[in-house]
């Protein structure tokens, strides 16, 4: 015989006076339990009154949970909602796990204000106990299906910068990392992405050594043991991607060497076969400009002649020779050889880093030869930059304000900076003998004092969870403030973000709810 409203309010009155006496009345909250066999109003009852006295009866701790699950999966709405609203209250100890794995799961919602009460319902038991929780939406994110482990990552890149420190604890934090490095082993890019913003975040890792387990896991990501298959464009995408989330936090004390060797030795040698994972994306620009951002951070490279030679062979291939001139002292080619101002700024830049360490490169590893061959070089470009550099001041002499603010202006605003950049680093390189002394700042970066002041107005915008967080080791500018720019004479194009690429095919995973 079915549960009705009656029943519902008696058997829930006889456990409201029972008082201290409750485990005594086990039928009455049976029929509780049997409301959710009964039509809408019943089930909308039992979801109110069956999280009321759950703690009383141990013994039907899986008939209740149970029993709000199926409400939680009922066709209406409504009694879903009011539902997943009282399953909190049966977070209690070693159930936590299990209501966030339930949870977890009731993520792949699509009714925004379900999915919203979920989240809420999640954040609350993160505040009663956040490792239990957090038990629950790994258990889904390794094992579930594909739908909500992309929403269980999702809420956790978003939502846990958001819980204060009382809730963050060292240990929580130290169990994220733990088990965000078992995720890792199996990962698509954009979840590798969202997985890096959760682990950069934790407070425990503002240190220097915790910036270098995530660079540790980085590597481990970006297969730096293997050689590159440029033909394919998932593993360039992988190694974009790894570069691209290694590179803020590299510093003088954690150093970029793994990285900027891997691009000396496999990447340059390949540079003009690389296969875009991206069509507008000019690679070989990219490539150079996250080599030229590294090589800062280089510390002791073990083939540090070999790796400067790569970069010297490259640099000479953007830097052409002057046009062959006829009897007549006339060019005997129709054009002039172009120029490739960005490419160049980044070899440049990269080698000058790099020849710091170096410093006799040019004078005792370089025959005599190839170095007369790359003076002649230089000074080529240096005229041609010389040239560019004069028209540019010119077009741009007396323009203030929204002028600059033009999208013609603003390219040879950055066009400038690129010129003078280049030609700061040839001026170096043309000292007897050459000389590392100079700092450019590139020409897609903010200056220095720019980014102090940036840096202090919104310190808590992506590096770390709350307002109450805790004074951080600076990191670099964010990868997403970056622009990709190519003088008028190249072709233009830049990194667009968000391909979700697979960094290779996860196995399949086992369907259907589990609970």
């Amino acid at each position: 015989m079915a549960v009705t409203i009656e029943d519902l309010y008696r058997n829930y009155g006889i456990l409201a006076d029972a008082k201290d006496n409750l485990s005594q009345h086990k039928d009455a909250y049976q029929v509780i339990l049997d409301g959710v066999k009964g039509g809408p109003k019943e089930k909308r009852l039992a979801a109110q009154f069956i999280p009321k006295f759950f703690s009383s009866f141990p013994e039907l701790t899986d008939a209740a949970i149970n029993a709000q699950l199926d409400l939680c999966e009922d066709e209406d709405v409504s009694i879903r909602r009011q539902a997943i609203k009282e399953l909190p209250r049966f977070a209690t100890g070693e159930n936590i796990p299990r209501v966030a794995d339930i949870l977890t799961q009731l993520l792949q919602t699509d009714d925004t204000a379900e999915f919203n009460q979920v989240n809420a319902a999640l954040i609350s038991i993160f505040k009663v106990d956040a490792k239990g929780t957090l038990g629950g939406l790994f258990s889904q994110i390794l094992q579930g299906e594909d739908i909500v482990r992309e929403r269980a990552i999702k809420f956790l890149s978003t939502k846990l910068k958001s819980l204060p420190e009382d809730v963050m604890t060292k240990e929580v934090e130290e169990y994220i990392f733990a088990e965000t490095k078992k995720v890792m082993d199996d990962v698509t890019g954009q979840e590798f992405v969202l997985l890096m913003r959760v682990v950069s975040n934790l407070r425990a890792l503002q240190t220097v050594n915790g910036r270098q387990q995530l660079v540790e896991l980085v590597v481990e990501q970006a297969f730096l043991e293997q050689a590159l298959n440029p033909a394919d464009p998932d593993t360039v995408d992988r190694l974009l991607q790894c570069t691209r989330q290694a590179l803020p936090l590299f510093s003088k004390n954690v150093h970029s060497t793994r990285f900027v060797t891997y691009f000396c030795e496999h990447v340059l040698p390949n540079l003009s076969t690389l296969t875009s994972p991206v069509t507008e994306l000019d690679i070989q620009l990219e490539v150079l400009k996250l080599l030229a951002e590294m090589s800062p951070f280089c510390g002791d490279m073990e083939k540090l002649e070999a790796n400067l030679n790569m970069l010297f062979t490259k640099l000479l291939e953007f830097m052409p020779l002057p046009p062959e001139e006829v009897e007549n002292g006339e060019n005997s080619a129709n054009e002039e050889p172009k120029l490739q101002f960005s490419y160049v700024e980044c070899l440049l830049y990269s080698f000058h880093q790099l020849g710091k360490k170096l410093p006799d490169f040019l004078l005792d590893k370089v025959d005599a030869e190839r170095l007369k061959d790359f003076k002649i070089r230089l000074q080529y470009f240096a005229r041609g930059l010389q040239v560019y550099i004069r028209q540019l001041r010119v077009a741009l002499q007396g323009k203030t304000g929204d002028a600059l603010k033009t999208e013609e202006n603003k390219i040879k605003v950055v066009a400038l900076k690129i010129t003078n950049n280049i030609n700061v680093l040839i001026k170096d390189l043309f000292h007897n003998p050459p000389s590392y002394k100079s700092t450019v700042t590139l020409s897609w970066k903010p200056v220095q004092k720019t980014e102090a002041v940036a840096a202090k107005r919104s310190s808590s915008d992506e590096t770390g969870p709350g307002d109450s967080t805790k004074k951080q080791i600076p990191s670099q500018p964010r990868r997403d403030s970056r622009q990709i720019y190519n003088p008028p004479s190249e072709q233009r194009g830049g990194f667009r973000g968000g391909r979700g690429r697979s960094f290779g095919a996860r196995g399949n995973r086992s369907r259907g709810r589990v609970y």
